[in-house]
């Protein structure tokens, strides 16, 4: 794959280094995404000279290796690879790379010996000792009281080396830059042939997601244990508690481990309230928002896709911790007599829709059905454990909640949410969202099935899926996040639900309609309904990791 470091950012699987090409200014550089999307990531500009003058480049990027060439002279370029998940190494051949470090005040550069240096970032805490192994680098970083005023570093003709560590270096033989090349592109073959087979028709978009979910992953620092698939490492670069289902989903055939250590990673960040974090880096677990349970939904999937789920240990993990999820929608999100709620629209996951543009705290449809789903699962799931009482318990409560829910948020108008102290019925029902209850479309009457099934395609169908918001809407925005652009989530579970509750047709239109959608707007974050142009961010793992799932689902092979 031709990779576009202004969509997709150059790095590798474990590595918080990555490479990426700023869209307006076209400026590159080095990155690092420890401490998630709030810390700044940049670590230095990189730019070519020759006798100084900066030269216009060329980008020539694969999945395993980036090299800059000068316009007019093929053969003087520089190459970086990411060979270790903490060493991003850089050979110059008749140029000159120099790199400028994005520091603020206490940032500070110092020789450490004779052809290496060490940088302590103060934002990020984080050092990198900057080696040179062969070649020539010279550094001008005056010192100013308390950290450096610039830093400026150049090399040329040679290898070079960026290695990160939070504390203290140790010393280590570095590979050779080929010996690098071969070992980075294996590893990224090994994961291509387990995660998919080539199809003519949408190789370039499997090629894309199988690159996006690669490069993606973290190695263990700081408070995640076990490697951890970010979102994306452009922009959004922390783990969002849905988002990483959705990455779970897709690796449970071929990365069982892996899987579960997406779903470990909330499980041991639980509150004590029972609330998972809405989201998690290497540094931070926030508890701002609380999204919607759909952890069982998705082990149930991961059953059926690999007996590593089955066991028993890993089952009872899972089983208790959605025990205190639960819990805490029953206790701290649902006033007396009514259904649980939202107290923004971050919480579902739909930040910005229509449904939540009256105030709150909101009642929705959408998370009454998923904790019906949750029950009915756990319900489920406790007859395998052989916790019969309970299994009676998630069954009565799953009936009093759907009872309560086609009373207080269904009319012969379908479904709507209510608002406020005084739970007022919400007049807004253009949003995507108040569909969502086809996810207990096995409970539902045959008559507010097929109601629900007209609405979709009558009022939200487009050439490329469901818009998010009713085109015909008032509210309906170009651009618009939750407001019209087209999502991955929310496809695979109304595709999920469509084909499994009586409506397969309608469901593989859906499919075929995402799976077109990624030619035309690659893995992007959301996009737009009508012409399928890659909206926000344009490099995301649930985006691919959607993509992937839904082309084993019956796609001919070749």
């Amino acid at each position: 794959m031709n990779l576009d470091i202004r969509e997709i950012p150059f790095s590798r699987f474990g590595s918080y280094f990555c490479v990426s090409q700023e869209k307006d200014s076209k400026e590159i550089y080095i990155r690092d995404v420890h401490g998630g999307d709030d810390a700044p990531s940049k670590l230095f500009k990189l730019d070519l000279l020759q006798d100084g003058i900066e030269k216009e480049f060329e980008i020539l990027a694969s999945e395993t290796t980036l090299r800059f060439y000068v316009v007019e002279d093929l053969e003087k370029y520089a190459e970086i690879i990411i060979p270790e998940e903490d060493e991003l190494h850089i050979d110059v051949h008749g140029v000159e790379v120099r790199l400028q470090a994005s520091k603020v005040k206490y940032d500070t550069l110092h020789e450490y010996e004779d052809g290496m240096y060490e940088y302590h970032i103060y934002p990020k805490e984080l050092k990198l000792m900057i080696s040179k192994l062969s070649g020539e680098m010279s550094v001008e970083a005056p010192w100013n009281v308390i950290g450096n005023d610039f830093i400026d570093i150049r090399m040329s003709n040679g290898h070079f080396v960026i290695e990160s560590y939070r504390t203290v270096f140790k010393p280590k033989e570095y590979a050779s830059f080929e010996a690098g090349k071969e070992k980075v592109e294996k590893l990224y073959q090994e994961w291509v042939g387990n995660i998919t087979e080539k199809n003519e028709v949408y190789q370039a978009s499997i090629d894309r997601a199988s690159y996006i979910t690669w490069s993606s992953v973290v190695h263990p620092d700081g408070l995640l244990k076990d490697y951890a698939m970010y979102m994306s490492k452009l922009w959004m670069y922390n783990i969002w508690s849905w988002d990483n289902c959705f990455n779970a989903l897709n690796l449970g055939a071929k990365y069982p481990e892996l899987a579960y250590s997406q779903l470990k990673i909330f499980i041991d960040t639980q509150d004590e309230s029972g609330a998972y974090p809405d989201f998690v880096n290497d540094k931070f677990v926030s508890y701002n928002c609380i999204k919607p349970p759909i952890f069982a939904y998705v082990y149930e999937k991961l059953m059926e896709e690999n007996d590593y789920f089955k066991d028993e240990n890993r089952l009872r993990e899972v089983y208790e911790s959605t025990k205190k999820v639960i819990k805490y929608f029953d206790l701290y999100r649902t006033y007396e007599g009514r259904l649980p709620h939202y107290k923004h629209g971050n919480d579902s996951g739909w930040d910005n829709a229509s449904l939540f543009h009256r105030g709150m705290p909101v009642e929705a449809p959408d998370l009454a059905s998923f904790l019906i789903r949750t029950y009915d699962i756990l319900t489920k799931f406790a007859g395998i454990l052989g916790e019969q009482d309970e299994a009676k318990q998630f069954t009565d409560k799953a009936d009093s909640m759907f009872a309560l829910l086609m009373d207080r948020l269904y009319d012969e108008n379908g479904f709507f949410g209510r608002v406020g102290k005084d739970a007022e019925k919400i007049d807004i029902r253009s949003s995507l969202i108040l569909r969502l209850p086809v996810l207990i479309g096995y409970r539902l009457d045959t008559k507010v099935m097929d109601q629900l099934v007209a609405d979709l395609t009558e009022n939200f169908e487009t050439k490329y899926g469901f818009a998010t918001e009713m085109p015909s809407s008032p509210f309906y925005k170009e651009n618009g996040y939750w407001l019209g652009p087209i999502w991955a989530p929310v496809t695979y579970l109304f595709i999920d639900s469509l084909k499994s509750f009586g409506y397969s047709e309608i469901g593989e239109r859906i499919r075929e309609k995402y799976l077109n959608l990624t030619l035309v707007g690659g893995m992007a974050e959301n996009f737009d309904p009508h012409n399928g142009t890659g909206l926000v961010d344009t490099s995301f793992t649930w985006t691919s990791s959607v993509f992937l799932q839904l082309m084993g689902h019956t796609v001919p092979r070749v």
